[in-house]
């Protein structure tokens, strides 16, 4: 199943990233690490994300796999001149968890279900450079969508809630927090309501050539969670770097995570996670205030 998403996935964007690559004007590969890394950057790219999670089912059980593969393009349109929207949809592409095999009716064997995820959208408020500096600001909605293909690998919950981020950005390091929370108001009545939260702390230090080292990791609550702690609390480290494939800028990212804190059944006990971010032109030029002056698609040649 992996290989038929890559596949449907791959082909159609290989020929996008090749119109795109044609396009770039781009700033050095340092100071695009530092846009990557802002959370509220005017630079548009499409984010794959794979996490190799290790988890515990229970106590006296083997550890197991749970692997995703996660696609987040990052699509900032100015609202102003002085403030931007930033829209950041996350798209598990495919979830491998494993779950309680319900069939035996034994909770002792352990099945795995491997589907499509819950999509989150994420759309963050921001002041340009220009009006906020070095701070690093944002607040918004965030939504939850029950798009998950099976019971294990989404919530079958709508949520919402508020999303927030705050950070500075040096010459040679950014700090910061970028914060989200979400509770159900909608979805099946047989899943049980949803209340949890996801906050991603950024710190990053940046070297020269395309390079950065930082912290890896979110920290994720469950505030309706009867089994045990509620809690996942990662210790990690990432390096990155920026490089040209021809034209087209690309991040490569490698983090390794050890949970310092996690649930007792199906806690995450360390993740090694790798990421690959192209760099694409904007597709959505001009201020929202001014929609007759916008434009959409490719910019022109040497733009």
């Amino acid at each position: 199943m992996r290989m038929r998403i890559a596949g449907m996935v791959g082909a159609p964007l290989g020929v996008l990233l090749a119109g795109l690559a044609s396009a770039q004007v781009e700033p050095s590969a340092t100071e695009l690490n530092k846009k990557l890394t802002n959370p509220v950057s005017e630079i548009w790219s499409l984010q794959f994300q794979e996490n190799n999670f290790r988890v515990s089912p229970r106590p006296g059980e083997d550890d197991r796999w749970n692997t995703n593969l996660i696609f987040q393009p990052v699509m900032p349109v100015a609202i102003n001149a002085d403030w931007n929207l930033i829209t950041r949809p996350v798209l598990p592409l495919f979830v491998s968890a494993p779950h309680p095999d319900p069939e035996p009716g034994d909770p002792a064997n352990i099945g795995r279900s491997t589907a499509f995820g819950d999509i989150t959208l994420m759309q963050l408020v921001a002041p340009s450079p220009e009006l906020a500096g070095n701070w690093l600001l944002g607040a918004g909605p965030t939504w939850i969508f029950p798009t998950g293909g099976s019971d294990f690998t989404g919530q079958d919950q709508y949520q919402v809630g508020p999303a927030a981020l705050v950070g500075y950005l040096s010459e040679k390091w950014m700090l910061g927090g970028l914060f989200q929370n979400w509770w159900s108001f909608a979805g099946s009545d047989k899943r049980p309501p949803v209340a949890q939260m996801n906050f991603q702390p950024i710190a990053a230090y940046f070297l020269p050539n395309g390079w950065s080292v930082g912290y890896s990791g979110n920290i994720l609550a469950n505030w309706k969670d009867d089994a045990g702690s509620d809690w996942t609390v990662p210790i990690g480290m990432a390096v990155a770097k920026v490089v040209k494939l021809g034209k087209l800028p690309v991040k490569f990212g490698l983090g390794v995570q050890w949970m310092a804190v996690q649930p007792d059944l199906y806690g995450q006990q360390w993740n090694i996670q790798l990421n690959l971010t192209p760099v694409i032109p904007k597709l959505i030029r001009g201020h929202l205030v001014d929609p007759g002056e916008m434009q959409f698609g490719m910019p022109p040649r040497g733009n």
